[in-house]
């Protein structure tokens, strides 16, 4: 009865996994993928995620299709070859290019959690949080910090905040912590403090004067 009520409290019906196409040295690294798979299931909550069938991608991918949700892999045309190495799961969406993939993914979530990766998972996850800070939305983005693997990166944030870069109230834009049960529990609680650079309904307004469209992102 306990697990039945907290599925049907959770708040988010999608939420977008970014991870490293490669496993990682240590296992932890593995088995906190696995269980931040378990976690959503258990949650009900489907996948979106990078596409790929290797590394952590390959097991959050897995580990969500075999708790049998919906999982949605957004992945570039040229990088099929390089990322599925095996059999896929779920739906796969093949767009044109980078910039396509990260619109899509953010279009099809309704938050986002980075595991440990390299430079594509940094960079996916600090535009997301670039975006929350614009306005363009307003969904939480939480970094699940196994073994620590972002203090480094946290700590390079609160010096941003020190020395003026990043405001203290947007630096509560990032949701940290150590096990995939804390970090979902601690983003169902969000509530964004920042202000916001410019609202949800400027960035549509563009949109519907012709400008590039990153307003799907907000929905």
């Amino acid at each position: 009865m306990e697990r039945e009520m907290e599925m049907k409290q959770s708040k988010f019906k999608r939420i977008c996994v970014f991870c490293g196409s490669s496993p990682g040295k240590k296992s932890s690294y593995r088995e906190a993928t696995t269980e931040l798979g378990r976690e959503l299931v258990s949650r009900n909550i489907d996948l979106v995620y990078g596409g790929g069938s290797i590394g952590l991608m390959g097991l959050i991918s897995q580990a969500v299709f075999d708790g049998g949700r919906h999982v949605i892999g957004v992945i570039p045309k040229t990088l099929m070859p390089r990322e599925i190495t095996g059999e896929t799961v779920g739906e796969v969406k093949a767009v044109a290019d980078m910039h396509q993939r990260k619109a899509e993914m953010a279009r099809q979530s309704d938050a986002f959690i980075a595991l440990p990766g390299g430079y594509g998972t940094l960079e996916e996850l600090l535009e997301v949080i670039t975006w929350a800070q614009l306005g363009i939305h307003d969904k939480p983005v939480g970094l699940l910090n196994v073994d620590g693997y972002y203090n480094s990166l946290l700590s390079f944030i609160d010096k941003a905040v020190e020395e003026g870069f990043i405001s203290p109230n947007a630096r509560h834009i990032i949701v940290s912590a150590p096990t995939a049960k804390e970090l979902v529990k601690k983003m169902e609680e969000y509530e964004p403090q920042h202000e916001r650079v410019a609202s949800k309904l400027s960035w549509e307004m563009e949109e519907q004067l012709g400008y590039p469209a990153k307003c799907e992102i907000s929905r």
